[in-house]
């Protein structure tokens, strides 16, 4: 039987969270971005940043407000997502916005739709940590009032959503066969990623608010037992430049709101 870590929610790490100990700043809000192509959109496109390294990512801050929003990524998976989190957390986040892909699971979501996550369904070790998951279907919640800013952003910007979605966390990306595709779509998911429920679960637990945005880039089809891959996909390249824009906005505006 393994170690029952909801035993020992309320102890100490003996082990302190990079930031915690001597280091500058990230500012009040930070932007978490999982894909390295977004991450150079952001460079390129979105301000002047002052980069350094962030463990194996790099950190953003903006050359003109170096004490308002970070970005730091890229990232995969839930430990090191949660790695960075905690480090963010440590540094002076208090408000945590996710920008990341997701595999479609609903023949309504296509590669370059964008979507607001409500609930992630944990298929991932790390959330076990952080939560008490002994029920039948673990699930752990976006905030809400972070989640519904994102989604008033959106609409300001008049870019069509997804809202209200759930999705599937896994660890396991070469290991989403169909039955479990048929089974998580059952359950309601509506997309697939690796690093949301656990993110969400860290920030619950370090008492942060946490919203994520996600861009569709590919199709699991149980119906064809089929992938079909959309990265190359002109909508998804475009959507993708507008997410970020979107995320860098509301995640500047949020530090200033602090």
């Amino acid at each position: 039987m393994s170690y029952p870590t909801w035993s020992d929610l309320n102890s100490e790490s003996i082990v302190p969270p990079l930031g915690e100990r001597n280091a500058r700043s990230v500012g009040p809000a930070a932007l978490m971005v999982s894909a390295d192509p977004d991450m150079a959109l952001i460079r390129q496109g979105f301000g002047k940043w002052r980069s350094r390294a962030f463990f194996n990512s790099s950190l953003l801050v903006k050359e003109d407000d170096p004490l308002g929003m970070s970005v730091a990524g890229p990232y995969i998976g839930a430990p090191y997502g949660v790695m960075l989190l905690e480090a963010l957390i440590a540094k002076g986040a208090k408000a945590v916005v996710v920008l990341g892909w997701c595999g479609g699971l609903s023949p309504d979501f296509a590669p370059g739709d964008l979507v607001v996550v409500e609930t992630a369904l944990v298929d991932e070790g790390t959330s076990r940590h952080y939560m008490d998951l002994r029920g039948d279907l673990p699930a752990v919640n976006a905030d809400t009032r972070l989640t519904a800013k994102l989604a008033d952003a959106l609409g300001a910007a008049e870019l069509k959503f997804h809202a209200d979605v759930t999705i599937w966390t896994t660890d396991a990306i070469y290991r989403e066969t169909s039955e479990k595709v048929s089974w998580y779509r059952d359950k309601g998911a509506c997309g697939v990623e690796m690093e949301c429920s656990a993110l969400f679960a860290a920030a619950a637990f370090r008492k942060i608010p946490i919203a994520a945005l996600l861009v569709v880039s590919d199709a699991l089809a149980p119906a064809d037992a089929i992938w079909h891959p959309g990265f190359g996909k002109k909508r998804f390249k475009t959507m993708r430049k507008k997410a970020c824009g979107l995320a860098v906005e509301l995640t500047g505006n949020l530090a200033h709101g602090f």
